[in-house]
């Protein structure tokens, strides 16, 4: 006798439990009045330079930020985004190549949620796994690099369909490698019509603002600007903020 019904029914049972945690979680971070933004990315997207700088950023504006961050084996991503001075959690997942909701749940021990303005959760480098499971986050961003090429959507339909936003990174890149960015944006729409682009590059702060905007407009802070993303040039300078961060490329 086949045992694919058997695994069939573990999987639907695991992800029906992982749906539960997850309702619970996105309840409870309601109650905290906390905004909570996943990544997901195939590996070397520009996930946590994207992240780093985000951090870096949101925490000169003012916000109480944090992070959680998935990987299968080490913690060089938590260390490296240590350098915004943000709390900041690691959670390795061994053979497991997703986050799910009892992770975050247990990650989240000796954290005040009360007291953060924004989470922000890096899952594991992966368009797969990830798409099935929901962590209980406000806002779901899936990153596609232009050195991944113009197809990722198509190839990979189920995470651009479980995402809210896609952003497209390393866009100082996209020259050089002959990325075709109006295929790209077709692609995204086929896929997912209607869902928000935003394309940028860290290293050379293209779309920066827009991203920086986009978060903004997610939560209500009176010393920012408007949700006009042409304010921000001004507010930078009074804020001696370099939306800019050198040497990477994301």
């Amino acid at each position: 006798m086949s045992s694919q019904p058997r695994m069939v029914e573990v999987r639907q049972n695991v992800l029906k439990q992982n749906d539960l945690l997850a309702r619970k979680l996105r309840q409870r971070f309601a109650d905290a009045g906390l905004l909570v933004v996943s990544m997901v990315s195939t590996p070397g997207a520009g996930k946590t330079a994207l992240l780093e700088h985000t951090l870096t950023q949101m925490k000169a504006y003012g916000f109480h930020v944090a992070a959680l961050v998935g990987d299968l084996a080490t913690e060089n991503d938590a260390r490296r985004l240590a350098r915004s001075n943000a709390p900041v959690k690691q959670i390795v997942t061994g053979t497991i190549c997703h986050l799910d909701a009892d992770m975050v749940r247990h990650a989240l021990d000796g954290w005040t949620l009360t007291e953060l303005d924004v989470l922000f959760i890096e899952n594991v480098g992966n368009l797969v796994c990830p798409s099935s499971y929901d962590l209980g986050e406000n806002i779901r961003l899936v990153l596609m690099s232009v050195t991944e090429g113009e197809d990722k959507p198509l190839k990979y339909p189920t995470i651009f369909n479980s995402a809210d936003v896609a952003v497209i990174t390393k866009m100082d890149l996209a020259k050089a490698v002959e990325f075709d960015l109006d295929a790209a944006r077709a692609n995204i729409q086929r896929v997912r019509p209607g869902m928000k682009i935003i394309e940028l590059s860290v290293k050379s702060g293209v779309g920066m603002e827009e991203y920086l905007c986009f978060l903004r407009s997610k939560l209500q802070c009176p010393e920012m600007p408007s949700t006009d993303c042409a304010d921000y040039a001004d507010f930078f300078k009074e804020k001696g903020v370099n939306p800019i961060v050198p040497n990477e490329s994301a």
